[in-house]
């Protein structure tokens, strides 16, 4: 009797843990999904030593060569786990700057200074870049290889903070010399997790140029939901918002207001 009573029983709760399952896969998946990109994020920052990268570059490179540096950071990949951007990415990335052909451009995440080297060789004399970084000891590194590289303290600004607490700042660091509105390119290679709060944040702040701002992110996670919720966003805001270019590991986002001008003779056409 007791083991009818059992196996009953126990059918009832295996049933119902089933059905709960498939009630809530959906949302089991996406956690699993989410701890395990928690987890490689954790892996991957651990693995990389800023020390041992600036060390490399700093001895190995020829001082006063921007693309001397780059080369020696990519050199320091192939052997070692690295944040650089590296090669692939950087020439997209070179793509985007000849195309936007900056002025005034931010980075959010210097990792020892390869995206910001790789950025300031492509602006124009009159250029000027700004990097947060909140780590201050990679700020530092990544300033001294900046310095390296040729560029002068008049081209670049390295501000040490949350990106969060600087954004609200960063209208006091901007030359009124270099005309009016916000950056023309920012670049965030910081944590993905922050990028869509950061990208609102600098709109909210209006220091993304009216007339047009591309926003390059940088993705090292395939897994990353970052990147889909930002998409989404991109898709509920038409009006200002697009996804002008993607390739794997990088998407640029481009900004631009709609006048209320422009808008009214659309509908008049």
């Amino acid at each position: 009797m007791n083991f009818w009573v059992v196996a009953v029983t126990s059918g009832t709760l295996l049933s119902a843990i089933v059905l709960a399952f498939t009630h809530h896969r959906h949302t089991l998946a996406k956690r699993c999904r989410d701890t395990l990109a928690w987890m490689l994020r954790l892996l991957w920052r651990g693995s990389v030593c800023p020390r041992s990268v600036h060390a490399f570059v700093f001895s190995e490179c020829t001082h006063g060569k921007a693309e001397s540096v780059l080369e020696t950071f990519d050199l320091y990949a192939d052997a070692h786990p690295s944040a650089s951007i590296g090669p692939q990415l950087g020439e997209a990335l070179d793509a985007i700057v000849w195309r936007v052909r900056p002025t005034r451009v931010l980075e959010l995440g210097m990792h020892c200074g390869y995206g910001s080297v790789s950025l300031l060789r492509l602006l124009p004399p009159a250029g000027r870049l700004i990097t947060v970084e909140q780590d201050p000891e990679v700020a530092d590194l990544g300033e001294e290889i900046i310095l390296v590289a040729g560029f002068k303290h008049a081209q670049f600004q390295v501000l040490t903070g949350k990106s969060s607490k600087v954004i609200p700042k960063l209208h006091s660091y901007l030359e009124p010399t270099q005309g009016s509105g916000g950056f023309h390119l920012v670049l965030m290679d910081h944590d993905t997790r922050l990028y869509l709060l950061d990208l609102l944040a600098l709109e909210r702040e209006e220091l993304l140029r009216p007339s047009g701002c591309s926003v390059v992110m940088i993705f090292r996670n395939h897994m990353d939901r970052s990147l889909d919720d930002l998409k989404e966003m991109v898709r509920s805001r038409p009006d200002c918002y697009r996804i002008r270019s993607q390739l794997d590991g990088m998407l640029e986002i481009f900004f631009e207001e709609q006048s209320t001008e422009a808008g009214s003779s659309k509908m008049t056409d």
